[in-house]
């Protein structure tokens, strides 16, 4: 009777081990088996916060935190330092964007910049004390126009290179942890505790705003080359809105369970083929829209956290993050 009991605890424990490796090989992601990530080295440690390059795609700048401008004549192959007089105040450039030879640059505390020469020679533009908010996105749209956001919501226009600026939206939506500018010009903002996200039209004159609909804290959100929503939530969680609906959400995906990195950011190369960022060298590729998912294990050694993804077209993409780091996309190593 004893051994009779003595196999079947066996049998039991055996199972139980089955069923315990069964669950954590379900909580690891496959390995991507390329890595199309190649590390550039940036002659600076300060953090990235945004790339833009103009309409050749060889000319290209990067902007970060101490002020930092870097500036590329090679695709992304190679960078170089560039100063700019702004006396001794140290300033966080959060966003650069170029349109042709045209370009701006918003940051914090209270800076926007302008060229019309591709860089040579930037001018700053004087800011109203009553902007809401300081710049925190700026967007170049064509010759002499631009939109800027603000850290708080506030949407404006220009159309004559920076002298007047147009409100288009009547009130700001409060303190924002970011905002991000679909295609067709909309906007979607989540709130700097990541409990509620509002989006704005072209043409209404206030944002709508719309809880989170779990209890997990929103870290990102952004827009689908179909016009849906994409959400980022606390834990590593992937969530899509269903097509002309932000308030109705597809079944949340937490792609790899075991791992408790936070993803950052979201990137589209085609309509189908999507990477998410994360803390700790987190970088994940989905080939199907977002069902399924890979790891690229190649980049996990680099120390820091990859706060943005930027693909300008299907074949020129960039990874940027943490103490200068700078990934550039190879399409030839995926075709190989």
């Amino acid at each position: 009777m004893n051994s009779i009991v003595r196999t079947l605890k066996r049998i039991v424990m055996l199972l139980a081990v089955v069923i315990l490796c069964a669950s954590c090989a379900n909580r690891y992601l496959s390995s991507l088996d390329y890595n199309p990530w190649q590390l550039v080295q940036l002659p600076t440690d300060a953090t990235i916060a945004d790339i833009s390059f103009a309409s050749d795609r060889k000319h290209g700048w990067v902007v970060g935190s101490n002020s930092t401008l870097l500036e590329t004549n090679d695709g992304g192959e190679t960078w170089e330092l560039r100063s700019l007089n702004l006396g001794d105040q140290k300033y966080r450039f959060d966003s650069v964007s170029f349109n042709g030879e045209e370009g701006w640059i918003a940051g914090q505390p209270g800076l926007l910049l302008h060229t019309t020469d591709g860089g040579k020679s930037w001018a700053r533009i004087p800011l109203s004390a009553k902007l809401p908010g300081s710049p925190n996105t700026v967007l170049a749209l064509g010759p002499q126009t631009a939109q800027m956001t603000t850290d708080i919501g506030a949407i404006y226009r220009t159309t004559d290179g920076g002298k007047n600026w147009k409100a288009e939206v009547q009130e700001a939506v409060g303190v924002v942890r970011n905002i991000s500018r679909s295609s067709d010009g909309q906007y979607v903002a989540v709130s700097a505790k990541g409990n509620f996200y509002s989006v704005w039209r072209p043409g209404q004159e206030a944002w709508e705003p719309h809880n989170r609909n779990s209890s997990r804290r929103v870290q990102n959100m952004g827009f689908t080359p179909d016009g849906r929503l994409w959400m980022l939530a606390r834990g590593g969680q992937v969530q899509f809105s269903e097509a002309n609906d932000f308030e109705s959400w597809q079944t949340a995906n937490s792609p790899e369970s075991a791992t408790s990195w936070g993803f950052l950011d979201l990137a589209y190369r085609t309509p189908d083929e999507l990477w998410v960022s994360g803390g700790s060298g987190n970088l994940l590729c989905s080939l199907d829209g977002g069902k399924t998912w890979l790891k690229d294990r190649d980049v996990e050694n680099i120390p820091g956290n990859f706060y943005k993804v930027v693909f300008l077209s299907p074949d020129q993409g960039f990874v940027i993050g943490q103490r200068g780091t700078l990934l550039k996309y190879q399409a030839s190593v995926k075709s190989a």
